[in-house]
């Protein structure tokens, strides 16, 4: 059963990131408590961030829930592996990403990617892992560690959604990664944490009315 995790007024992640950034506790406030639990398995969960790639979320999810039809409800390297390139192909996605698919299978079937040995290894250890897949790079790399290892300081400077409600928080367009580092560096270490609120603004859509520090 997935773990459940709940981020609330006296989680000492959010007491800690509404200390140092006024702009980001206001943005806690509005959002309230959040819940969410890790995404999962991990093979899937790689297999639907290539799939995703530079695809809205909505156009994504229908291609996903193809290849889920196509495997029976269950994405694993044995069920994927079973299937022709005319059929990845069939779902919509590009020949290209079809080889991505393939690059990370064989990663999984030679132990070239071990699941269990990344939960071990450092962030930038898991990254340089998963990059070395061609077809994975670091903005999936991070997904994977913010939302299957729930590593609590990863900053994804790389992920348009996440820069849309940091632009919006600090009222920037400005999305360079020096200036996004320089201004984030007071929400270490729990930077992921920020960052779901940035997604969950997003989603929510608060970002469709400007921020105000100091406007209820």
């Amino acid at each position: 059963m997935a773990t459940h995790y709940r981020l609330d007024a006296g989680n000492p992640a959010i007491v800690r990131l509404s200390a140092r950034d006024k702009h980001l506790a206001k943005a806690i406030r509005m959002v309230g408590p959040l819940d969410y639990k890790l995404s999962g398995p991990p093979y899937a969960f790689l297999v639907s961030e290539i799939m995703g790639q530079m695809l809205s979320n909505k156009v994504a999810d229908v291609f996903y829930q193809r290849l889920l039809t196509l495997c029976a409800g269950n994405v694993t390297p044995e069920t994927v592996g079973g299937l022709s390139d005319e059929q990845l192909r069939g779902i919509g996605i590009a020949k290209s990403k079809v080889g991505y698919i393939r690059n990370l299978t064989v990663a999984v079937n030679t132990g070239k990617v071990d699941f269990d040995a990344l939960t071990e290894m450092t962030d930038q250890d898991v990254i340089r892992q998963l990059t070395a897949v061609r077809g994975i790079g670091n903005w999936s790399a991070k997904m994977y560690l913010i939302f299957v290892l729930n590593r609590p300081d990863v900053l994804p400077f790389e992920d348009v959604a996440f820069l849309q409600g940091y632009g919006w928080l600090f009222n920037t367009d400005d999305w360079r990664p020096a200036a996004v580092k320089k201004k984030c560096r007071k929400w270490r270490p729990y930077t992921s944490v920020a960052a779901r609120y940035m997604y969950e603004v997003l989603d929510r859509g608060l970002t469709k009315e400007k921020f105000h520090l100091f406007k209820d």
